[in-house]
């Protein structure tokens, strides 16, 4: 076809410019093109030698075949028809021209060019016309038409009743380039507020009900691509095709992934296999469940691919011993006297190993596992509940300077005792804290000194538990002036039954009552008690033993209302230990001294350097693991 030349070049649609052109469409449109006229230049070109020997051999095979069917002087006469008029069933330009001459087929030609409209399917708008009269569509024979009758084969006319000689004559047809550019330009479907962009298909919102992702399908959009759409009208018009559907022709912008993209395919397993997982963490005979509802908050993308946000599963954790843990926070307990005390400081109770948990918990998350357990400790205690120390401690009455050995719930040894001295600055710190550890036949050493004792039992830093053989008097107000510098000293038969019986994590419970108060000393170890029960819900006996009470003093009224582990002022998993001022402790001398003399020294913490029993360096301070 020869197209008019426009006033300016044509160039891309404005509103188009950065699409993508899908290339494979459009070559596909000029090759179709390309081929229409390549046909007709071949019919124009073609040698007369060569042409006449095939109208020679085609004649005489008609021949024979007519001549025994004695119809020799028919086909003679229908072949001198066609020197003249087309072969039946012969179509130019979409035009049926069968049995014409060359003026009769311009004229139908013509008269099929008078009423030519290419209507134009475009997705979600109505179809539109595209007239002659808009493009300045025209006929201009320039011989085309008389080449191709005299490319017929007269003899041949019988090979074409039963089958459509289709021809494409390009030069035939003129039209207004660029007056079918704007007319592109005005469809309803190319107004650019009409076109939306398709989406890609995509993994879905977590569904709460069903528990997992779906994938979410591709969405065909409307927008088209510039140089498709003139390609394919061009196209239409110039073989007088009456419709044109731009969807068939490849004219919108499509999706770039699908729902059958591996990619995506790969991503939604990955993410349901996350959301399957579940953890049921066990606190005793409570329960705390994380599952998809949780897990799916953790869940982004990076790509294409899923990624887990492993800070958000740290911070769970981070929740998870906030509420659970118990180190740190206060206690209560009944005491042996019967009031309840309220115990705020202190390192025992349960702590959560926030790294290993965390740790341990993706793995889990990852592999899409159902698990029940328990979460990874730094530091156990007896039992979960209100309050952890159980039935199994030790209570330290420092006001009183009075111990009591309790063991699942029997009070198998208490004593009057002499800790820190008060006057130097010395005081045994209340609180709770779990023994660090037992060595038997320890020496506590100083400088320029050591002293042996049998019995050593740390449980706050280098404070512990340990018989003072050197001492002659315990209990009543001793520890004021001539106590220890931090450690609880015991008569040897106590020291020995509590060794003999308490084990690594097991509580020592530190606390101060008024009103027990006893300026009455103890000369020899006091007798130990059949076993009695401690008392309920808090381990201790809810009245008073008779072998322990101070005679001359009464307890205050009783500590305001029991107050469990609270949840405030938690430390974190570095909060400091409770350690006393000073290494040193003094002790009394001579066997039978009941006041201290100031000279020889007793050493605990740093300076206490007598191994653990398995021989490595004694285990001290809140990060002792039981």
């Amino acid at each position: 076809m020869v197209h008019e030349q426009a006033a300016k070049a044509d160039g891309e649609c404005p509103l188009f410019s950065g699409k993508e052109i899908m290339e494979e469409n459009r070559d596909e449109l000029k090759q179709n093109q390309e081929m229409r006229r390549g046909r007709s230049r071949r019919m124009m070109t073609e040698p007369k030698t060569k042409k006449n020997l095939r109208k020679f051999i085609a004649a005489a095979a008609v021949l024979v075949v007519l001549g025994a069917a004695g119809g020799t002087g028919y086909y003679f006469t229908e072949s001198g028809k066609y020197e003249t008029s087309f072969f039946p069933n012969t179509v130019v330009n979409g035009i049926d021209v069968s049995g014409k001459s060359v003026d009769e087929a311009k004229a139908e030609i013509e008269k099929g060019l008078l009423n030519y409209t290419l209507t134009v399917a475009a997705r979600e708008t109505e179809d539109e016309a595209i007239t002659r009269e808009e493009i300045g569509l025209h006929t201009e024979f320039d011989g085309s038409l008389e080449k191709l009758l005299e490319e017929q084969e007269p003899g041949q006319w019988i090979r074409h009743i039963r089958s459509v000689s289709s021809h494409q004559i390009d030069t035939m047809l003129v039209y207004d380039e660029e007056k079918l550019s704007e007319r592109i330009r005005a469809l309803k479907c190319m107004d650019k507020t009409n076109m939306r962009e398709p989406e890609n298909a995509a993994i879905s919102e977590y569904d709460t009900e069903n528990k997992c992702y779906t994938i979410l399908p591709a969405k065909q959009g409307t927008e088209l691509i510039w140089e498709n759409v003139k390609l394919a009208v061009s196209n239409a018009v110039e073989s007088l095709a009456e419709n044109i559907d731009l969807d068939a022709e490849g004219c919108y912008t499509k999706p770039s992934m699908e729902e059958s993209d591996e990619s995506l395919l790969s991503a939604l397993s990955e993410m349901n296999r996350y959301v399957s997982a579940s953890v049921t963490y066990t606190f005793g005979d409570e329960n705390e469940i994380l599952d998809g509802s949780v897990i799916h908050t953790w869940l982004g993308m990076e790509g294409s691919r899923p990624v887990l946000d492993e800070s958000l599963a740290a911070s769970y954790v981070k929740e998870l011993a906030g509420k659970r843990d118990t180190a740190y926070r206060e206690k209560t307990l009944k005491t042996s006297y019967g009031p309840v005390v309220t115990i705020t400081k202190g390192n025992y109770g349960w702590r959560i190993d926030q790294k290993k948990e965390t740790e341990e918990l993706l793995a889990i998350v990852r592999a899409g596992e159902q698990k029940i357990k328990e979460p990874k400790y730094l530091q156990k205690a007896a039992s979960h509940g209100a309050n952890d120390y159980g039935d199994t401690y030790v209570e330290i009455n420092l006001t009183a300077q009075h111990i009591y050995f309790y063991k699942e719930g029997k009070l198998l040894a208490e004593s009057d005792f002499v800790s820190g001295n008060e006057a130097r600055g010395w005081a045994t710190p209340s609180g709770a804290y779990p023994l660090t550890y037992k060595q038997r036949n320890a020496v506590l050493r100083g400088v320029g000194y050591a002293t042996p004792v049998s019995y050593w039992m740390p449980f706050n830093g280098g404070i512990g538990l340990h018989d003072a053989s050197w001492r002659g008097s315990f209990g009543g107000s001793i520890y004021k002036t001539g106590g220890s510098h931090g450690c609880i000293n015991l008569p040897p038969k106590t020291a020995k039954t509590i060794f003999e019986n308490i084990k690594a994590g097991d509580p020592v419970l530190c606390y101060h009552l008024s009103g027990t108060e006893s300026k009455k000393s103890s000369r020899a170890e006091v007798t130990k008690q059949e076993p009695t029960t401690a008392a309920p819900e808090t381990t201790a006996p809810t009245e008073t033993p008779q072998t322990t009470a101070p005679a001359e003093t009464k307890p205050d009224k009783p500590a305001s209302g029991a107050v469990g582990p609270g949840a405030e002022n938690v430390p974190t998993e570095t909060s400091p230990q409770e350690t006393p001022a000073s290494p040193i402790e003094t002790r009394p001398v001579g066997p039978g001294a009941s006041a201290p003399s100031g000279g020889d020294k007793e050493g605990i913490g740093p300076g206490f350097d007598t191994p653990a029993p398995d021989g490595t360096e004694a285990p001290i301070g809140p990060g002792y693991e039981p």
